[in-house]
């Protein structure tokens, strides 16, 4: 098993099948080593995690909990996308946006439960650049969509 497959599995996380685009897009793409993912949901088995708005529906743990599944789903697709996760030299970037309450100032505490997962994951190839912006509304409710670029080899 690949070294970054298993010490995910050691967090309890199983890779499932990546989830397939809703729409009319990719959900990787390969520019020289980069790669860049599409905006990913906190879906499992095809059903949101959480729903709403951080600040009135979600606290900032179910925030993060999302966050954490927003980035399986990310990983899940890499995995498909490149074969091996093993093959990343570095996550370069993270673009994330939090379904965002009036007055709800805490984005990059939720966000932080996928940064956390990339460096469990991926030790310091995992320390990444990110943006953790609110917005008022997400696709279908969700809470948290992120996107990434990572470099591979």
């Amino acid at each position: 098993m690949a070294i970054v497959e298993k010490r995910l599995e050691e967090l309890g996380v199983v890779l499932e099948n990546a989830p397939k685009p809703i729409a009319e897009y990719v959900p990787a793409k390969t520019v020289g080593s980069l790669v860049y993912t599409s905006g990913f949901d906190c879906r499992v088995n095809g059903v949101l995690l959480h729903e709403g708005k951080l600040g009135t529906d979600l606290t900032i743990e179910q925030g993060q909990a999302a966050a954490r599944q927003v980035m399986i789903n990310a990983l899940a697709v890499l995995k498909d996308h490149i074969g091996d996760l093993d093959r990343v030299k570095q996550v370069v970037k993270l673009l994330a946006f939090v379904n965002s309450a009036p007055g709800f100032a805490e984005q990059p505490f939720v966000i932080n439960g996928a940064s956390e997962l990339l460096v469990q994951a991926f030790g310091e190839k995992g320390r990444h650049a990110r943006a953790a912006i609110g917005t008022n509304e997400l696709p279908f409710n969700t809470p948290v969509e992120i996107e990434m670029i990572v470099e591979i080899e």
